[in-house]
């Protein structure tokens, strides 16, 4: 009984001064982070970054969707031309509240 007493204590001190460093810790790393996201220079690359990504997105999709669209199932093929139709350039309107600067 007297170990698991001690071993229960030392549990209990072990994750009271662990969460307390944690916290800290994350803190640390939370303001740190949160500096790196605001940085001009970071925003910038990012959101260069998203939208060259749905740039290629669109191309790919298109390129799939024409040489695809013959094989498959009379459904799905039309609602691969709804999406076409929808964005006809392989542009498709920014819903992640980016800025597309």
């Amino acid at each position: 009984m007297r170990y698991k007493l001690t071993f229960v204590v030392g549990l209990a001190l072990g994750y009271v001064l662990g969460t307390r460093a944690g916290r800290e810790r994350y803190e640390q790393l939370k303001k740190s982070a949160r500096q790196v996201a605001q940085n001009p220079a970071v925003r910038n690359t990012a959101e260069t970054a998203a939208q060259q990504g749905r740039v290629y997105a669109g191309k790919a999709y298109h390129a799939v969707s024409d040489k695809v669209g013959e094989r498959v199932p009379e459904s799905m093929a039309q609602r691969v031309r709804s999406l076409r139709d929808r964005h006809p350039n392989g542009e498709v309107e920014d819903d992640w509240g980016t800025s597309n600067t």
